[in-house]
């Protein structure tokens, strides 16, 4: 498709998605200017309001267009921002949270927390209204002052649920035949393809895995509702509660309709309030929408893109190391660029910030589970030039495993959240062998072979022994560097020889602070406040800058578009999804993305054969 039609294509897209069938330019002007016209109000205290809705992004994106943001929901980075900059405004009396299905990851829980906290501590309230809770979501509301639910709401704060999945079932169906190798007896990602459920070590890793994780949720919970712990767990173990039953228990304040709840915090408060569900969003520029060429005039702004002015104010920068970690750059195409830390933009990233003298400091902020060694790498090189110039901390999302704790090795200081999930030090390779899956269909293959390890990476049958031998070598050099990164990087820190904490184990953070893993417990803004005073920067003199800095989604729609990728039979993924994808999105969408991601893994497994990644699992509180 060329530029032109693109940008035509684009043009009648958005004038049908921002202009209603019927409602002219005209009469959108016109509606507008009776809204202006109404008595303006004097000042009013105002109610930050702050709604989550879907998931919470780790990456923001840009608020740059007329019409606000163009794509996905809030990030980690702006909600916290906004919550902070609530906390720090007098005309701001007190806070409102929302959750509309929220999925926010059980790292993410403790930052929402702190900053949280950071509000009630200036002597505000924060009231947080539901329509039903799980134990996620109530640990998180539990930070709230009071905490309200409609009548007959629903809790279903039964605990901490996960799955991990196994394919070996689904390869025997199809006749393939997974050949896996590890480098440590705890490296359970290969499992994912090589057995129907977990060894006794995977087994045992997870144990204290999920420990972690559930006593970090009690924790939150009865903190933020000031009882022991051993209640909080009493609550838990009963489950499933009515907002009435709830409410007699303490487990929430009140029960009351949406109307009811912003009654009363107008009777705390006073009536003349303003309920700000926008409060700390950038505001919209304003068009002259009676102009009856308003359209072409928003138009021509979406074209202009953002200001791109280059700022000289001193700023810590994050560069965000977010998804499976894949060697080179992704590709474009009118969905969007491929999702996944790219090694060669964020080598680029790296690079810019440590030559740009406005950026005193970095953060390095990694959600990762790993993927590519190679890849791996690339980015640990060049935060180790970064390192060299500047104070530079490595700040751990909800995840930050294998290849994304081996991203994190060019630093002296590393900050994980108490429920991060890190650690799984170890390598995992081998291959697929399709060879009967083909004879299924009729199809044969007669392989030729010249060198005595040409056909060592084939699909035509297993590894010989001495195949096996020479693959295991060869990752057991991989796992000596891994092993020798973390070695030089943590030194003494670490309470335990490596070989006992290393072997694929996976820990959360605080598990991984009391091994000398990471550093500090602490979320973002943590890592941000440490690395500028670092960089002696004094608080409100600098600004946080994201590098590279997010494109929307008319920038997306207009780079240079390569070819998209065809689903054709070269990915075996794409066909293994096709086989069983349909079924399951019906029927089982949760566990769909499990099966995405698993075979996400394969892809990298077929361009590269190594991969530092941690097991394929899922943890919902």
């Amino acid at each position: 498709m060329s530029l032109v039609r693109s940008r035509c294509l684009a043009s009648l897209l958005l004038t049908s998605l921002f202009l209603p069938a019927g409602l002219g330019v005209a009469q959108l002007g016109a509606a507008e200017k009776d809204d202006s016209s109404k008595p303006k109000n004097t000042k009013r205290a105002e109610i930050a309001v702050f709604t989550i809705k879907g998931a919470l992004k780790e990456k923001p994106t840009p608020e740059d267009l007329p019409f606000g943001p163009a794509k996905g929901g809030e990030s980690l980075l702006r909600l916290v921002q906004r919550i902070d900059k609530a906390a720090a405004d007098d005309d701001v009396a007190a806070a409102v949270l929302l959750l509309k299905q929220p999925a926010i990851g059980t790292a993410q829980l403790d930052e929402l927390r702190s900053a949280m906290k950071r509000f009630t501590d200036t002597g505000k309230p924060i009231y947080a209204h539901a329509d039903s809770l799980t134990t996620g979501s109530l640990a998180l509301l539990a930070g709230a002052t009071r905490i309200s639910m409609v009548p007959t709401g629903d809790l279903f704060i039964n605990g901490l649920y996960g799955e991990q999945l196994y394919l070996r079932g689904l390869f025997d169906k199809l006749g393939v035949k997974p050949d896996f190798l590890t480098c440590g007896t705890h490296k359970s990602a290969a499992e994912t393809y090589m057995r129907t459920g977990p060894s006794p070590a995977s087994q045992e890793m997870t144990k204290w895995l999920y420990d972690g994780i559930y006593d970090s949720l009690i924790r939150l919970i009865a903190a933020g509702r000031g009882v022991e712990e051993q209640k909080a767990r009493d609550w838990i173990d009963v489950g499933l509660y009515s907002a009435e039953r709830a409410q007699e228990l303490g487990i929430i304040d009140a029960t009351e309709t949406r109307h009811d709840f912003a009654a009363y915090i107008k009777q705390q408060h006073g009536d003349n309030l303003k309920f700000d569900k926008k409060y700390g969003k950038m505001r919209q520029s304003s068009l002259d929408l009676n102009n009856p060429f308003a359209a072409f005039q928003l138009w021509a702004q979406i074209l202009a893109g953002p200001q791109t002015r280059r700022s000289t104010k001193d700023a810590v920068a994050i560069v965000y190391v977010e998804g499976p970690i894949m060697v080179g750059d992704p590709e474009a195409s009118l969905l969007g660029a491929a999702q996944g830390a790219f090694s060669s933009p964020l080598r680029k990233a790296l690079d810019k910030v440590a030559e740009d003298d406005t950026i005193k400091a970095v953060v390095l902020r990694v959600n990762s589970p790993g993927g590519s060694a190679v890849a791996s790498d690339i980015i640990l090189n060049a935060t180790k030039r970064v390192a060299a110039k500047k104070p530079f901390v490595v700040s751990m999302g909800n995840v930050a495993g294998s290849g994304g704790y081996y991203v994190a090795c060019g630093t002296d200081t590393i900050f994980a959240d108490e429920a991060t999930i890190t650690g799984s030090i170890g390598v995992v390779a081998g291959k697929l062998v399709t060879t009967d899956m083909w004879k299924r269909w009729g199809i044969n293959f007669s392989p030729v072979e010249r060198g005595k390890n040409a056909g060592i990476l084939a699909g035509y049958e297993t590894f010989s022994d001495e195949e096996e031998a020479q693959f295991q070598a060869w990752m057991d050099e991989i796992y000596g560097v891994f092993k020798d990164h973390v070695t030089a990087a943590r030194g003494d820190r670490l309470t335990k020889p490596l070989d006992d904490m290393a072997g694929g184990r996976v820990y959360t953070g605080k598990q991984a602070l009391e091994l000398g893993l990471v550093d500090r417990l602490g979320g973002l803004d943590a890592a941000i406040g440490f690395v500028a005073d670092a960089a002696k920067l004094e608080e409100g003199d600098y600004e946080v800058r994201i590098v590279p800095r997010p494109k929307n989604f008319i920038e997306e729609m207009f780079a240079e578009l390569a070819p998209q990728p065809k689903d054709d039979d070269k990915n075996l993924s794409l066909r293994l999804l096709d086989a069983v994808g349909p079924a399951l999105q019906a029927a089982d969408p949760e566990r769909l993305l499990l099966l995405k991601q698993a075979l996400r893994q394969l892809d990298v497994l077929q361009s590269e054969g190594v991969m530092l990644t941690m097991p394929v699992m899922d943890v919902t509180p």
